[in-house]
């Protein structure tokens, strides 16, 4: 139901999607679509929203209202975006709402520690962004002040296997380190 509300799927869209059936019947959810109109009426009931419903509907009313956009614009003229990397479909469409008129936004992320997909997260938003806003000033901070260069080299040799990204080479002057090791534990207590 997340899944479909940060991408702007209704109840009845999500029903009527072939993929959310497909998924869902692979799934062995047969009736997800029942649940998710079922949810949002008792939602609707109640007078209530869930996180989604705050961020689809935020982006329903600068989407539908202009005279709201116009408000949210004159009140949020800079905008900053940190872990810019994590955010949806749904609140890119707000925050491109929001920096329509001045462009005044300044996004910060990391496009090698994106981990939220499975709550909606689009790496797309940071791989894309300087398409999106051509006049984009691109800072990479590639110095690490926490690891050591072996730590550091490590991660540069798995980041380089990303199909798809900002290419950058991050460096550490914390010295060499000491060599990794790998160690197999079976619990966290052990690790």
């Amino acid at each position: 139901i997340s899944e479909a509300k940060n991408n702007l799927i209704s109840p009845r869209e999500y029903a009527d999607d072939r993929t959310y059936q497909t998924r869902d019947k692979i799934s062995r959810m047969y009736r997800m679509a029942d649940v998710y109109y079922y949810y949002q009426k008792r939602l609707r009931e109640a007078n209530a929203m869930d996180f989604d419903d705050l961020l689809c509907n935020m982006y329903l009313l600068l989407e539908n209202f202009p005279e709201v956009k116009v408000k949210y614009q004159a009140i949020f003229q800079y905008i900053l975006v940190d872990e810019y990397q994590d955010t949806n479909r749904v609140q890119y469409l707000i925050i491109k709402h929001l920096a329509d008129k001045d462009k005044h936004i300044c996004v910060v992320g990391d496009d090698a520690q994106s981990i939220y997909a499975f709550r909606g997260a689009n790496i797309d938003n940071i791989l894309n962004f300087q398409h999106q806003m051509p006049e984009t000033r691109l800072f990479k901070l590639e110095q690490n002040y926490r690891s050591t260069q072996t730590i550091v080299e490590a991660a540069n040799s798995l980041i380089r296997h990303n199909r798809r990204q900002i290419p950058k080479t991050v460096f550490s002057k914390e010295g060499t380190g000491d060599k990794i090791l790998y160690k197999t534990a079976y619990s966290d207590i052990e690790e």
